[in-house]
């Protein structure tokens, strides 16, 4: 069996008004960057077997094929401390799995995590710290502190990750003035620059991008439209986010590649999987030096009762998201500017050991 993935060249910039060139020949490409979107591996609704790595194992090859592979950490690792659902709190989640499973995201190539993020602070400040330790001690970098750059180098290549929220713990995604200011302290650190995000309304029914503030459990979940475009003003040359819990559509600007939503990449036993809450994905962008979108592709995934992911040969998700792109991107949608073919991948290449 065999899943298919989608790989566009780059065709038809003119409709908007802007040269999306290919790069010269004697520079080559840039680096290629894989996001997947929200990812638990354990809490208190279940422990996964060897660390979590069943989560991750469908994945990992892709992961690895790119330079530089991204997730939104939803939850913490650790032990102990104090959790905000105390008390009896309804519609409250906190997720906290061992400190040992944070060496599972190494193994499965993961360089960067999101902690800009709502379960940032699930357990605290101490829970917090603890994250931030088993995650270094892992060889991974977190991101998404307040005014925090994290500059990563792989094959000779350098990126600049950056992470935002609404949270008072992150970089505030609904200043603009904050925005611009980290992404361009971002730049002058590194040629390319990611901005990762955690915003938007959380339901089966959000799959649509809306003009306008979010909100979501009496919280202010942000203008993900506004911020994202005010990040690539800034300087930003991907920009990808989390948070909805389904999928978004992708939107093309000023030749910048913007991923609202990939859904949930894995938990265990702690998120739905039904309907469209059970369709997932990897998006891998390779970018030109100069950090416009060269190509994009998408890995179709569905996640199982569990919440492991699988692969996908209907290709659901990117069937989802190519209804959603022009619905909500018009003109920008990604999907009409690129060109290509599909690209069969083996099953059996998604795992490894």
């Amino acid at each position: 069996m065999r899943i298919r993935t989608i790989t566009r060249a780059l065709a038809g910039m003119a409709l908007l008004g802007a040269a999306l060139a290919a790069p010269a020949a004697a520079q080559g490409p840039g680096p290629t960057i894989v996001w997947g979107g929200d990812m638990t591996l354990g809490s208190s609704y279940g422990r996964p077997p060897d660390r979590g790595w069943p989560q991750l194992a469908p994945v990992a090859s892709v992961l690895r094929a790119a330079d530089f592979a991204a997730l939104n950490l939803e939850g913490t690792f650790g032990s102990g401390g104090a959790s905000k659902c105390g008390g009896g709190s309804s519609n409250c989640f906190a997720f906290q799995a061992p400190a040992a499973n944070a060496s599972t995201l190494a193994r499965a190539g993961v360089d960067v995590v999101n902690q800009a993020n709502n379960h940032a602070y699930d357990f605290g400040p101490a829970g917090y710290a603890m994250t931030r330790s088993a995650l270094r001690g892992s060889k991974v970098a977190p991101s998404g502190a307040p005014g925090e750059i994290t500059v990563v180098e792989r094959g000779g290549s350098k990126v600049a990750f950056v992470g935002f929220s609404t949270y008072r713990w992150s970089a505030p995604m609904s200043s603009d003035a904050a925005v611009r200011s980290l992404v361009r302290s971002a730049a002058r650190r590194a040629p390319i620059v990611v901005v990762m995000f955690h915003a938007g309304a959380e339901g089966a029914d959000k799959t649509h991008v809306p003009g306008g503030r979010e909100h979501a459990f009496g919280e202010d979940r942000g203008d993900s439209r506004h911020f994202a475009r005010t990040a690539i003003d800034a300087g930003a040359d991907l920009v990808v986010g989390s948070g909805p819990h389904v999928v978004r559509g992708l939107e093309l600007y000023r030749g910048r590649l913007i991923a609202y939503s990939l859904g949930n990449l894995t938990g265990y036993r702690n998120f739905s999987t039904a309907g469209t809450s059970g369709l997932s994905g990897l998006l891998s962008v390779t970018l030109d030096p100069d950090g416009r979108a060269a190509t994009f592709r998408i890995t179709s995934l569905r996640l199982d009762r569990t919440g492991i992911p699988h692969a996908d040969p209907g290709r659901a998700m990117e069937k989802l998201m190519r209804r959603l792109s022009p619905l909500d991107f018009g003109r920008r949608d990604p999907f009409r500017l690129f060109v290509g073919e599909l690209v069969p991948a083996p099953v059996a290449g998604l795992g490894g050991g």
